[in-house]
């Protein structure tokens, strides 16, 4: 858990006090004008509950109508003011809301209340059971609830303004990893899906693994931080908590807030039962993210199986940060937008005519397939091109809030929190705007539902790189300092690596290619091919990062490692960490993790290392030379699937000698080779891309030099 501010932070002042040189009156005048008020707080819940029944309900891939109200939707606004500035936020229970109407209340809102719309924050829960505000796929925004919605969180802004009282804030934060999890995963090569365009391009998607069989693992990392930022009076009573986490949706019936809007009636409960205290959720970057764990079978996977049951535990978890927040009272604001010009992802002409065909032969009704669905949307990015995102950063002291107008993958969300100037910072997605996912570009490559251009996920290729650099940029803007960077942590693990002085070494700790970095200092970087996912969970994260330190890997899906190594004769050694994600029993070979060779091809003087399939040694560490695909040497072990294993792979000569995790597995001779030795060395395949890793590797540390058995075993952690 990390506590929020210490009692020493003092907010910046734009004058200096020369001590015993001026006069008293002088004094008070200066500090009259320079210094700024105190913070104050305020905070609102209005209801949005639709009065007129059915209504259209967005989330869905098709259009569907809702009569019934489970539980009511609400508004809930939060103000804070410091003398200079004022900012309002507002959490809105609603699955998506689109820029034009939030500038229209924000423009409203600004005539009311004279506060810019630029210090203006409204963002959507995500409910998938709240009434439709936006167009998007199969279901149009309601027309008779629109306007009731923008009057609401309009008089929701006029409103909390008017509650402004003297205040104090401060930071939580807390684990929350059970409650989230990687919804998308990687498909086998062999089991690619066919997209609505009818071509086979899904190599990753939602909720794939519910067959573990068809996939290698999933395609990113997760985010499992629960923050909160608190206001209480000065005399220490409740006003508001904006709490921020990573989970989709849970799922519920009729019109409903989901686990967002019982969570800020639980919260309550707990806080301040009988109060105006406000409880807030807003969403942080989900959208790759759900709450089924994928890597457990059922009945383990869900142990809050019910939507009250996950919500009582999540405030649990949110309560005990809650009770060891410190609290200041001296904080400041500053709040910074900018709009971003994105063009749309437009069909090209052929699939443009395709779409045009399908739209004209359905008239005037709503698409009821999915192809339907999105040859609509085909239609609608050709007409629309491009448009503006916005983005905004709030500083609070020494908090900070960073927001994208778009389904935002964890990684992404981790990528601004990470090199935000501040650590106590929170990223609250679909806010200002409802732009749909953001695929990182090399998600782009592995396919998807996240990826089919459509409303719902249209914006170009390079969004995700463009929109994480912005919302630094506004960072380091509100906050007056550069932002931090992320830097590997040295463990006792990575330090026996350090100390067995490696001629290369990859840590493969990168948020994005094609660069992995050299951790030593001779700057020998390798590059990454398309077809690499980056960040997920590595081997032994204490031992190679230190005590609470997540260790990162990359996953490889198609794509390899490539690295120069020209230095190197026959005499070296090559140390990594693996973990296969293939079936063994799915391919000839299930993975070759390294191979020296010759780009696209495999000449005899070619040397690979790999596991085992269908062909031979089902799951067992093969190596071979040349073009061949089976295997020349074998070992004995078999290697788990979705396990972490030490291997090194020792040249020395003609000998070849590999260990699994610090044991002998291999010993083998090399042979005469013709030709010239390749300088190249590729991991995660091979060098004529013969069934290539489906998995993740990690610290790739390369010597030039034989290492002895014990190096070996101590390098394995054995």
């Amino acid at each position: 858990m990390r506590r929020a501010m210490g009692s020493g932070a003092t907010k910046r002042r734009g004058w200096t006090i020369l001590g015993g040189l001026l006069a008293v009156g002088l004094l008070v005048a200066l500090s009259g004008n320079a210094a700024r008020a105190e913070l104050r707080a305020g905070a609102l819940v209005v209801d949005i509950t639709p009065r007129q029944l059915p209504v259209f309900v967005n989330g869905g891939m098709f259009s569907r109508t809702v009569d019934k109200i489970h539980t009511r939707v609400h508004a809930r606004a939060l103000a804070l003011a410091d003398g200079e500035t004022t900012v309002v936020i507002v959490v809105a229970d609603s699955c998506i809301l689109p820029r034009d109407l939030l500038d229209a209340i924000k423009t409203e809102a600004s005539k009311r209340t004279g506060i810019p719309p630029e210090r203006m924050l409204i963002s959507a829960t995500h409910t998938h059971t709240a009434p439709s505000c936006f167009a998007c796929l199969g279901t149009d925004a309601d027309p008779t609830y629109v306007p009731f919605f923008k009057e609401r969180v309009v008089s929701a802004i006029e409103g909390v303004v008017k509650k402004l009282q003297p205040a104090k804030v401060g930071f939580g934060s807390i684990d929350a990893a059970e409650f989230t999890a990687l919804r998308r995963w990687i498909r086998r090569p062999d089991r690619i899906a066919v997209d609505p365009f009818g071509n086979p391009t899904v190599r990753a998607n939602m909720h794939s693994a519910r067959n573990w069989d068809d996939v290698t693992g999933p395609s990113g990392p997760e985010d499992p931080e629960l923050s909160m930022i608190a206001v209480q009076s000065l005399d220490g009573k409740p006003i508001a908590v904006l709490a921020n986490f990573s989970m989709h949706y849970f799922g519920d019936r009729d019109i409903s807030a989901d686990y967002f809007g019982r969570f800020c009636d639980r919260l309550k409960q707990r806080v301040a039962p009988g109060t105006d205290f406000v409880a807030i959720l807003s969403h942080g970057c989900s959208g790759d993210i759900w709450r089924r764990d994928y890597t457990k079978r059922a009945p383990d996977w869900d142990p809050y199986p019910k939507l009250e049951e996950y919500t009582e535990a999540l405030v649990d978890r949110a309560y005990r940060a809650y009770r060891e927040i410190d609290y200041q009272q001296d904080a400041d604001l500053c709040m910074a937008q900018k709009e971003l010009k994105m063009r749309y992802r437009v069909p090209d002409r052929q699939r443009l005519e395709w779409a045009q065909r399908i739209v004209e032969a359905m008239g005037d009704r709503p698409p009821k397939t999915r192809q339907e669905v999105y040859a609509r949307e085909q239609v609608i990015l050709d007409q629309w091109k491009e448009t503006e995102v916005v983005l905004q950063a709030l500083r609070i002291g020494e908090m900070a809030i960073a927001t994208t107008s778009t389904e935002t993958y964890a990684l992404t969300g981790l990528k601004i929190k990470s090199h935000s100037p501040l650590a106590q910072t929170m990223v609250i997605e679909l806010a200002n705007g409802g732009d749909g996912y953001i695929p990182p570009p090399e998600q782009h490559l592995l396919g998807g539902y996240n990826t089919w251009a459509a409303r719902s996920a249209g914006l170009e290729v390079t969004a995700e790189p463009r929109i994480a650099e912005a919302a630094i940029e506004l960072l380091e803007q509100v906050c007056g300092r550069p932002r931090r960077l992320l830097q590997p942590g040295r463990g006792p693990a990575a330090e026996v690596i350090a100390k067995s002085k490696p001629i290369a070494w990859w840590r493969l700790e990168e948020m994005a290619g094609p660069r992995a970095v050299d951790a030593t200092s001779r700057g020998r970087d390798a590059i990454y091919e398309p077809g690499v996912v980056f960040f997920l969970e590595g081997p032994r994260s204490e031992a190679f990062h230190g005590k609470g330190r997540v260790n990162r890997a990359a996953m490889f899906a198609g794509g390899r490692l490539e690295a120069r190594l020209p230095q190197l004769g026959d005499r070296y050694t090559i140390s990594l960490w693996i973990w296969n994600g293939m079936p063994t029993d799915g391919r000839d070979v299930t993975g070759w993790v390294l191979s020296r060779g010759w780009n696209h091809g495999a000449a005899r003087g070619a040397e690979h290392l790999g596991i085992g399939g269908t062909s031979g040694h089902q799951g067992r560490l093969i190596w071979t030379r040349g073009d061949t695909k089976k295997a020349s040497a074998a070992g004995k072990r078999s290697i788990e699937r979705w396990t972490w294993h030490h291997v090194a792979y020792v040249r020395d000569g003609e000998n070849v000698r590999v260990y699994l995790d610090g044991e002998p597995e291999i010993e083998t001779r090399m042979g005469k080779a013709e030709g010239a030795r390749s300088a190249t060395f590729f991991f995660g395949g091979r060098s004529d891309n013969h069934a290539n890793w489906e998995g993740r590797l990690d610290e790739i540390a390369v010597f030039d030099r034989v290492l002895s058995a014990q190096e070996v075993r101590t390098l394995s952690g054995r």
